[in-house]
C-alpha cells in the first residue's frame, strides 16, 4: 500500500511516538489516574501531606476505601509515604503530578 505521508512527516512520527515500554508506563499512569476517587486523592496531597484518616475525613471517603486506593496509587509510583511512630503519612512523589492534574482541569475548561 501506497503510504500518503512524506518521508520527512513520517520519519517525526516515528521519532515522536514513544517506544512500548513508555508507552505502558504512561498507560498505567494515567490509569492509576482514571479513578475519580484516586484523582480526588491525588488533588487532597497536591495540597498537603496526610495520613489515611485525615485523607478520609477531609474527602467524605470509608477509610478502608482510602486505605485501598492508596496502595494502588503507591503501586503506580504516584504517592509515596513516611512514617512516624505508629502515623504514616502520604504525599505526592513528585511534585509535577500536580502539573498533570492542572494541565487536565485546563483542558476540560473547569
Amino acid at each position: 500500500m501506497e503510504s500518503l505521508l512524506d518521508e520527512r512527516t513520517t520519519e517525526l512520527i516515528r521519532d515522536y511516538v514513544p517506544r512500548n515500554a513508555t508507552l505502558h508506563l504512561l498507560s498505567e499512569f494515567f490509569g492509576a489516574c482514571a479513578d475519580a476517587t484516586r484523582a480526588k486523592i491525588i488533588c487532597a496531597l497536591s495540597i498537603s501531606e496526610m495520613c489515611v484518616g485525615d485523607i478520609a475525613r477531609v474527602l467524605g471517603l470509608n477509610q478502608t476505601t482510602c486505605s485501598h486506593q492508596l496502595r494502588l496509587l503507591r503501586a503506580a509510583d504516584i504517592v509515596t509515604q513516611r512514617r512516624e511512630g505508629k502515623i504514616v503519612y502520604y504525599s505526592l512523589k513528585n511534585r509535577k503530578i500536580e502539573d498533570v492534574m492542572y494541565a487536565g482541569v485546563k483542558f476540560l475548561g473547569l
